[in-house]
């Protein structure tokens, strides 16, 4: 009670405290842009505004093959090193897309930890690692950067077995203090010759509750790490989105943290000396008392980190080699077992004006023209499925007061951006804290709001006990909209959402749809809006809609005047569809030729949108074998199972091929428990195979690749039906090696 009561106290001080600003201390901002490199005119002159192009060579990066080799060098020549290393992350990215402005804003922090410490014995965690390109350039990997994110290429997060120099793994938030506190707990418990931890970790990171309780243990155990807060102002993507909170970054911490960066001038070096003896022992420490105080009295006061039990230092500028390297010198020296919060402020996209200048700072990018920012887009028929999503709330909100959109610190991945455009005072963004926006939106619920609550399905594993306790068990009617559900292509295993089916599908009063097109996912947003008696969870891919025109020829819808209708209607809840039967769409039974006998009929059941590669499937298995017939079913619901449906493919088929994009313990096991209990296999004449992402890590690659690798495109479900039907001899497909 003590601590919660004293961290109130901090925050509660921090909102009203006066701004300290001594007339030397020039403003980071104004800093960095006479700093960023520009392009260079002849003669050596900058000149401002595109074309950006960087140095002509780099020969002080091209001498790093490890940082070893950094170990010699000056501030100068680590000055021009984290010039060099800034354009070559650029110069790369460019070429391949991924995560930009983080691992921009962190390249002089980068360099100086790499010339400061010694990995692999010293550990330095990355708290997500989006931010790790300049950390892998300097550890052996810059050669491999044309594979970044691509299949059997580089990662774009920290993998240990990637490398000895990735200490902890990630691509997930706020688990870096945790694991650097285990670190240095173990180098303690085995007397290994050096001890030192570093974890990095931003400000929107650090809004997760985990950091918290990190920090009170390690406060309390007195471990021996350095924790580096990298204050952006960044905190949700993008920030500045309009919510019930505003436009600011959406925490009270970054309130809290940007209140410390403007009533507190940045130290250098000689007024951190001042106050280091509080890392000292105990007698040095009150001789040098007085000293202390008179250097942080009047801009301290004790932070909300010092209360944790951590070592504050700062603030620092993130970009200034001359007095970070010494700093974390002395850190590093320091015999105090005391844990360290080092509090510095950097630049997102530091350096290159586009990225500074856009509104998500280009937090990953796809490839881009180094000279003009600009990003090379891909003609698209259809919109997004997140925009979509978002679209479709909107209409519904329009029409009902009640409805309130959530994110976590994801309102751009989401659509939540777009619905806080249009109902700022109904978007609550709560920052990177999942386990509270389920919590929360089940207390909405019980007041009669109708909360959707849209998260990843890779980041509601992190409120996976609050969907359960919290709204599950009392029933709460909160709407789960799960976007990136299944396989997110580059971002790797990390962010992959194969396990939602498996992990929601065994919780009680949980309602779980999965649209299979745009049109379906309208409808399931209304038919979220309309269920009450309730939790409802609705999962969706990454990827774009299909658009009109193949939503005819393929899936057999009949739109008027050709185009997409505008709003979603209500479906049955627990009610799947045929879509296709035998011969194609329009035909019935009595006009069908296929599948007269029950052995020549092959149902194909399939969960969300791997129904466009069934049809695909469907139609090539039949121009193969004039005889064979095949039926594809869209399941729209995994809970409640529509059984009638099942039934009914059961009695009239020989075979039955269940298709989705999930992980083994999902859809497939629902159904083949239902087709046991009720004895559909039980004279052995049904032949089922279910079609899961196997049961294995999916590496990055792109959609594609992937599905190729899990045989779950149009060709492996071809395949699989043959096979059931033995009309001829089908090669079996073997899964290719991640």
């Amino acid at each position: 009670m003590r601590l919660v009561l004293a961290v109130a106290a901090l925050l509660a001080a921090s909102s009203t405290a006066s701004a300290f600003v001594p007339s030397n201390n020039v403003p980071l901002a104004a800093r960095s842009k006479a700093a960023a490199p520009l392009r260079m005119a002849e003669g050596g002159s900058s000149v401002s505004g595109p074309p950006y192009s960087g140095p002509a060579s780099k020969p002080i990066l091209d001498s790093i093959d490890s940082p070893d080799n950094m170990n010699d060098l000056s501030i100068s020549e680590l000055k021009q090193l984290s010039h060099e290393l800034r354009w070559e992350v650029l110069e790369s990215v460019s070429k391949t897309g991924g995560h930009l402005s983080s691992s921009l804003g962190v390249v002089e922090l980068t360099v100086a930890l790499h010339h400061v410490f010694d990995m692999p014995e010293d550990d330095i965690v990355w708290d997500v690692s989006h931010q790790c390109y300049p950390h892998k350039m300097l550890t052996g990997r810059r050669h491999r950067f044309s594979g970044l994110r691509k299949l059997n290429g580089l990662s774009g997060f920290c993998k240990r077995k990637e490398s000895e120099y990735d200490s902890f793994g990630a691509g997930h938030s706020t688990t870096s203090i945790s694991a650097v506190q285990g670190m240095s707990i173990g180098k303690s418990m085995l007397n290994k010759r050096r001890n030192n931890c570093i974890a990095v970790i931003g400000d929107g990171a650090i809004t997760g509750g985990m950091a918290y309780e990190a920090m009170n243990s390690a406060g309390y155990l007195k471990n021996r790490m350095i924790v580096v807060l990298n204050d952006n102002g960044q905190v949700s993507l993008p920030t500045g989105t309009q919510t019930a909170g505003g436009v600011i970054p959406a925490s009270q911490l970054s309130a809290y943290t940007s209140n410390l960066l403007v009533s507190k001038p940045f130290q250098d070096f000689r007024d951190f000396a001042k106050s280091f003896n509080k890392l000292l022992p105990g007698n040095i420490q009150d001789v040098n008392k007085r000293v202390d105080e008179y250097a942080r009295g009047i801009v301290s006061g004790g932070t909300l980190f010092e209360e944790l039990g951590f070592y504050y230092v700062g603030p620092l500028d993130g970009h200034d080699l001359d007095n970070l390297v010494p700093i974390l010198e002395k850190l590093r020296d320091s015999p105090s077992n005391k844990p360290v919060l080092l509090h510095i402020k950097t630049n997102k996209g530091q350096g290159y004006p586009p990225a500074e200048q856009a509104s998500d700072k280009m937090h990953g990018v796809g490839k881009f023209d180094l000279g003009t920012g600009v990003q090379v887009k891909g003609k698209s028929v259809a919109p997004s499925l997140t925009s979509i999503f978002a679209n479709s709330l909107i209409d519904q909100a329009t029409e009902d007061r009640t409805i309130v959109g959530i994110t976590a610190a994801m309102p751009g991945g989401t659509g939540m951006d777009i619905f806080g455009r249009r109902f700022p005072k109904r978007t609550f963004d709560v920052g990177i804290a999942e386990q509270h926006a389920v919590t929360m939106a089940g207390g909405m619920a019980c007041e009669g709001l109708k909360p959707f609550c849209a998260i990843y399905s890779t980041f509601l594993q992190r409120g996976y006990d609050q969907v359960l306790h919290d709204v599950a068990i009392q029933n709460l009617p909160v709407r789960f909209m799960l976007d990136r559900a299944g396989l997110v292509g580059n971002d790797g295993p990390t962010h992959h959402g194969c396990y939602d089916l498996a992990y929601l599908g065994c919780v009680p009063n949980l309602t779980i749809m999965s649209p299979s097109d745009e049109i379906e996912l309208k409808n399931m947003v209304a038919t979220c809006a309309a269920f009450d008696d309730g939790p409802t969870v609705l999962r969706y891919p990454r990827g774009t809609g299909y658009g009109a025109e193949k939503l005819q020829s393929l899936f057999g819808y009949d739109l008027e005047n050709d185009e997409v209708p505008a709003k979603g209607e209500i479906l049955p809840i627990g009610k799947g569809r045929i879509v296709r039967r035998p011969g194609g769409m329009k035909l019935n039974g009595s006009a069908n030729s296929r599948g007269k006998e029950r052995k020549d009929r092959v149902a194909i059941l399939s969960f969300g949108t791997r129904l466009h590669e069934a049809l695909v499937a469907a139609n090539e298995v039949e121009e193969s074998d004039p005889t064979l017939g095949v039926t594809v079913a869209d399941a729209r619901f995994m809970k409640p199972l529509d059984v009638d449906l099942v039934r009914e493919l059961a009695d009239d088929h020989s075979a039955i091929v269940i298709v989705e994009e999930g992980s083994i313990g999902g859809f497939g096991d629902h159904v083949l428990h239902f087709l046991a209990l009720d004895g559909l296999l039980d004279d052995g004449k049904l032949k089922v195979r279910p079609m899961v992402i196997p049961d294995r890590y999916i590496e990055a690659g792109t959609q594609h690749e992937q599905y190729e690798m899990c045989g779950l495109n149009a060709e492996h479900i071809k395949g699989t039906v043959l096979r059931l039907s033995e009309r001829k001899v089908a090669p079996v497909l073997q899964e290719q090696e991640a």
